[in-house]
């Protein structure tokens, strides 16, 4: 790979020499601008407005406009004298944890190469510190005229860079939520959850782009004189209108692709589940008591119906033998 940037890293009082070199590529596919009635190149050509005349690359250079519209030449041996430390130097200025990095500061991304063999020793041991403390570095550096934001994180045997935003240059997500009042039942939520749980996960290297493959689908097609590929006609889902209803037929597909059961059956939540135990618990108590209480009354009623019955008979036996004694005497 070849290097864009030749420096060094300054850790503390350490000086690791480095080579930067890109750690992405892209693969899209690009077009160039032609005549659309003879397919000529479109080229542009760039002139000097003084002597109007097309100039050679070699002749360009870099310029400031002030605000009067004056051109403050500047040269790359000035640029290589500004008065920072970055110029030539990727300085470590902390050691965060990685979680400290908010992912919308990432930029472009480039590997660290130790540069000859005296940066072996203090590249390794950059490396291996930063595994043992499982942390990144933030680092400052000068790259295309610009002083930069970076972090540094160990990637296999080899160091990578990513450049960062300054925090100034992320946006605020300002506006961007819904500015009215949305109330998300437990039992959406559970939906949510289970198509998640269905969706899995996925091994990114399994990803690709499609778009570029069918794209070189048509060019080869054109290219042999044939007809591009049609284009495939999109599921009509129609306008959905019912969240709920949505959920269950996003998940019964999502299992059905898997070859799996197509029932849908929302997992509870453990929450959720947890407040309706708290809810009942104290209801099957009260229930108790009630039963409790109930059979209490019954069985005082019990009792006192067979006392009730019992002292009834006794005054029936006193008063019958009271009447059966004169009847004795009499005769």
């Amino acid at each position: 790979m070849r290097s864009i940037w030749n420096g060094a890293i300054s850790f503390g009082l350490v000086s690791i020499p480095i080579k930067l070199v890109n750690a992405t590529e892209s693969h899209a596919i690009s077009f160039r601008q032609v005549h659309a009635e003879d397919n000529g190149r479109i080229r542009y050509r760039k002139f000097c407005e003084l002597e109007d005349r097309e100039v050679t690359q070699s002749e360009i250079g870099k310029g400031y406009e002030d605000a009067d519209g004056t051109i403050i030449p500047i040269t790359d041996d000035d640029l290589s004298h500004l008065p920072l430390p970055t110029a030539r130097t990727i300085e470590i200025v902390a050691f965060v944890p990685a979680d400290r990095i908010d992912p919308l500061q990432m930029d472009a991304a480039y590997y660290l190469a130790a540069s000859g063999a005296p940066a072996a020793k203090p590249y390794t041991l950059l490396r291996e510190a930063l595994k043992r403390s499982h942390k990144v570095a933030i680092a400052k550096y000068a790259l295309r005229g610009r002083e930069r934001l970076g972090m540094l994180r160990v990637v296999g045997d080899a160091i990578a860079m990513h450049g960062l935003l300054w925090p100034d240059e992320v946006r605020a997500p300002e506006g961007v939520a819904p500015d009215v009042d949305v109330t998300v039942r437990d039992k959406e939520l559970d939906l949510a959850d289970a198509l998640m749980d269905t969706l899995g996960e996925v091994d990114l290297a399994d990803l690709h782009d499609e778009y570029r493959t069918a794209l070189e689908e048509v060019i080869a097609a054109k290219a042999a004189g044939e007809a591009p590929p049609e284009t495939p006609e999109p599921a009509t889902g129609g306008k959905v209108l019912d969240l709920m209803a949505a959920l269950e037929k996003s998940v019964r597909a999502a299992k059905e692709s898997r070859g799996e059961d197509a029932e849908v059956t929302p997992m509870p939540r453990r929450a959720a589940a947890k407040k309706t135990a708290a809810k009942k618990a104290p209801a099957k108590k009260t229930a108790a008591k009630k039963t409790t209480a109930n059979g209490k009354a019954a069985a005082a009623g019990k009792t006192a119906a067979k006392k009730t019955a019992a002292t009834a008979k006794g005054t029936a036996k006193k008063t019958t033998a009271r009447k059966t004694a004169p009847r004795k005497r009499t005769a």
